[in-house]
């Protein structure tokens, strides 16, 4: 059951700017852009007021870390929005485009290895922001996790990050240790001493970097941060997980151009109302991991987003 006086094309007019009816009601809660799942006190402080000014007082916390503030009144919906803006926060996150970035805490973490606000307030910057007019499509969401632990679950977004430490292992340094403290610290069990020398399986290392600093002769005393990205995964109704790339990438520069790339494949070769787990799985992996390598994506940029293609969008929820 849907609202039961506004009618559906009012009611698809504030859903582009992140109002959604409360079923049965003539209310909707108002999503709330959070950028990377991190607010101000000061913006609590207001979203606190205007739930309370506008709405039923009640404000709750999305699995994509957004927040919405329920039981808004149509007539209600640009109060609300010119409150929130005196704290620069501003409503939206619908339609068959870029999703807010979600984000897990990063360095604050202790075992984060990037700094995951930072990231993903670049990201959200450059994409969420900068392609808010780009139709897809459907829904294309990014997740950016700090260390392979996963809590945000990035292989389940289209385009999940995940941050790594590749250690710097120089086995000339080994003294094949008994009791080897790398080996003993290992999470995977990829790091073995065998006939007197450490060996790391790079095939089960998840570089996780807990080895980092725990040898006794500094055979590991740092690591290479690096950056694993994963694509084409998906949660809902059909769920998929994302397939890694092959590569390793070792700078944010290359993070984002792997990021734009994705989303100008998915609308040149996306058909609408498929999400990129399904392009992928149309045209090939490999043929998707070939392109994404290379730069003829973002040769032709401007081709691909001056198309006319995805005129109506496929997100339905």
């Amino acid at each position: 059951m849907a609202s039961l006086t506004i009618s559906p094309e009012d009611q698809k007019k504030v859903k582009a700017l992140g109002f959604l009816v409360n079923k049965g009601t003539d209310n909707f809660s108002a999503r709330i852009i959070t950028v990377n799942g991190k607010i101000t006190a000061a913006q609590n402080k207001c979203l606190s007021e205007a739930a309370e000014l506008y709405g039923n007082g009640i404000v709750t916390f999305t699995s994509r870390l957004t927040v919405e503030c329920q039981g808004i009144p149509y007539d209600k919906i640009e109060d609300f929005r010119n409150y929130i803006a005196k704290e620069g926060l501003v409503t939206g996150g619908t339609g068959s485009k870029v999703r807010p970035v979600v984000s897990c805490k990063g360095t604050t973490c202790q075992y984060g290895l990037i700094d995951t606000f930072d990231l993903s307030e670049k990201i959200h910057e450059k994409f969420f922001n900068g392609y808010s007019s780009v139709k897809l499509p459907h829904k294309f969401k990014i997740g950016v996790g700090g260390c392979p632990n996963n809590c945000m679950k990035p292989s389940l977004n289209d385009l999940g990050i995940v941050g790594q430490m590749i250690p710097n292992y120089d086995s000339e340094l080994c003294n094949g240790c008994r009791v080897c403290g790398v080996e003993n610290v290992c999470p995977m069990d990829s790091a073995k001493v065998e006939d007197d020398l450490l060996h790391i399986n790079e095939e089960t290392c998840n570089n996780c970097g807990r080895c980092i600093g725990k040898c006794h002769f500094d055979a590991i005393p740092d690591g290479q941060v690096g950056y694993k990205i994963y694509i084409g995964g998906r949660w809902g109704k059909l769920v998929n997980h994302g397939i890694p790339l092959d590569k390793i990438f070792t700078t944010e520069e290359e993070v984002m151009d792997i990021i734009e790339k994705t989303i100008l494949l998915f609308r040149e070769q996306g058909e609408t109302g498929e999400r990129l787990s399904q392009t992928i799985e149309r045209i090939g992996f490999e043929n998707v991991q070939q392109q994404l390598l290379s730069n003829d994506l973002l040769d032709r940029k401007d081709e691909i987003l001056d198309s006319e293609l995805h005129l109506v969008g496929g997100a339905t929820c």
